[in-house]
């Protein structure tokens, strides 16, 4: 074994990781999410852990099942949009007469079919292995996940287009989203838990009434369906921001001649 020909494998990975912010964000960014997540959570867990009678299968496996679902969702439309990327597809979807609206309607469609598939799976395992009864949430369970699918599929549109417009390199920008989200939508811990600024940008994140309401129900109190209104207007603004977003950037590709030359390149 030469140890140069060694140091140069490792010098080669420093190069690209110095030449590539979508390589180079990884490093630290999964720490950070996992430190302040479990974190708060922790905070979280010690404030309620003497409290009599509280329900952490409900509070929290409940709380996973509908993360995922928002998860499921999101890939959902990402990963449509991720085999045109792969497949180099883009010049001979775009040559057709589809417009952007079925095109963006096509990727919603997909993320329906495979979303609904996951959440069956979930529910299943979740009732049959640990007894997690959905009753506890009542009718409520329903907008419970309507506004996560709504918000899901605004974050999965705009992820595409953002890997639209930066390259197939930036699609390490589009994973970790749920992951960076998650802090502020209060997941599994109360609001109240967050430092002012981070309840503050809570407030925008439709997530945040869906697990605030679902953590008062779960409790035994009453929770008002205004504040999930808000949450569900949130995310109809937000899936019309990101398609015009979309949108502008499929005519900025058309126009710089970016979408004839979509490859493999990056961040840019």
């Amino acid at each position: 074994m030469r140890p140069s020909r060694a140091y140069a494998i490792a010098l080669r990975h420093f190069y690209l990781l110095r030449g590539s912010v979508a390589r180079f964000l990884p490093l630290f960014a999964w720490v950070a999410i996992d430190m302040v997540l479990w974190g708060f959570m922790s905070r979280y867990l010690n404030s309620v852990a003497a409290a009599p009678g509280h329900d952490f299968v409900h509070t929290l496996l409940g709380a996973v099942l509908l993360w995922d679902f928002f998860t499921r969702v999101m890939q959902g439309v990402t990963m449509v949009f991720f085999e045109d990327v792969w497949s180099r597809n883009f010049l001979n979807v775009f040559a057709t007469p589809l417009s952007i609206s079925e095109y963006v309607g096509g990727l919603v469609l997909s993320s329906i079919a495979t979303s609904v598939v996951g959440l069956a799976v979930m529910l299943l395992l979740a009732s049959t292995v640990f007894g997690l009864t959905f009753a506890a949430y009542g009718v409520m369970f329903v907008p419970f996940l309507l506004v996560l699918f709504l918000f899901g599929i605004a974050i999965g549109i705009f992820g595409c287009a953002v890997v639209l417009r930066l390259g197939p390199a930036s699609e390490w920008f589009v994973w970790p989203i749920p992951a960076l989200i998650s802090p502020f939508a209060g997941v599994f811990y109360p609001l109240a838990t967050l430092p002012a600024w981070m309840q503050a940008v809570s407030r925008l994140l439709p997530p945040s009434y869906v697990f605030e309401g679902m953590r008062t129900l779960v409790s035994g109190g009453t929770f008002s369906g205004t504040a999930l209104l808000w949450g569900g207007g949130l995310a109809v603004v937000q899936i019309l921001l990101a398609s015009a977003f979309f949108s502008r950037v499929h005519r900025y590709a058309v126009r710089t001649g970016l979408i004839a030359r979509y490859s493999a390149e990056s961040v840019s």
